[in-house]
């Protein structure tokens, strides 16, 4: 073999020895963002860099290693405000089925109040039209029983009162939530929208 043979060989033998070496560190850098993807682990140049075993001049350089962390990175972002939606949704669906609870114990309270002021209506009634047949004892305890329900009254009144600042307050954060949720749908509308071909470099 001549020197010129030799020195083709050495050299064809050292590109085939930096090709393994660079299909070797793309294999470690796929497996490392796979890993990353399944601990929920942020995707960045340091962290692929540290893990794969790879310098940041090679994710940087390399055409297909940066192609490779800068659609992770993209991929990890759009499912963090995926999932950030989804909470939001999750809690304003919370405060909307609270708010609907506190409806509903309103008009039950509503509907107790005016059974109880029909109840009195009829024991005043008859109070009226029997008090002159009544002892005295008989007398004083339906007196008695009139006034509890009357007590009643002003407690289910109060408790009314309470449904419906807790009513107020439920409608308050929902709103709210409804604005929050509109927001983060815009936001990540626009993220879509205005995402680069070719995402930037991340930093540590």
């Amino acid at each position: 073999m001549t020197n010129s043979e030799a020195g083709t060989a050495r050299t064809t033998a050292a590109n085939q020895a930096r090709q393994q070496a660079t299909r070797d560190k793309l294999d470690r850098i796929e497996a490392t963002l796979r890993t990353l993807r399944r601990e929920r682990t942020p995707v960045t140049y340091p962290a692929v860099a540290r893990r794969a075993g790879v310098s940041r001049t090679f994710l940087y350089q390399n055409a297909d290693a940066k192609k490779l962390v800068t659609t992770a990175i993209a991929a990890s972002g759009d499912q963090r405000r995926r999932t950030h939606a989804t909470h939001d949704a999750q809690v304003e669906a919370s405060w909307h089925q609270r708010a609907l609870n506190a409806e509903d114990a309103l008009k039950a309270t509503y509907t107790e109040i005016d059974t109880q002021r029909k109840r009195i209506g009829i024991l005043l009634g008859q109070l009226r039209d029997l008090q002159a047949e009544y002892i005295e004892g008989t007398a004083q305890r339906v007196a008695e029983e009139n006034t509890a329900l009357k007590q009643r009254v002003h407690q289910l009144t109060d408790d009314n009162r309470g449904l419906e600042q807790k009513l107020h307050a439920a409608r308050s954060n929902n709103r709210f939530l409804d604005r929050r949720l509109a927001d983060l749908e815009a936001e990540l509308i626009d993220a879509q929208l205005n995402r680069p071909t070719s995402a930037r470099p991340g930093g540590p």
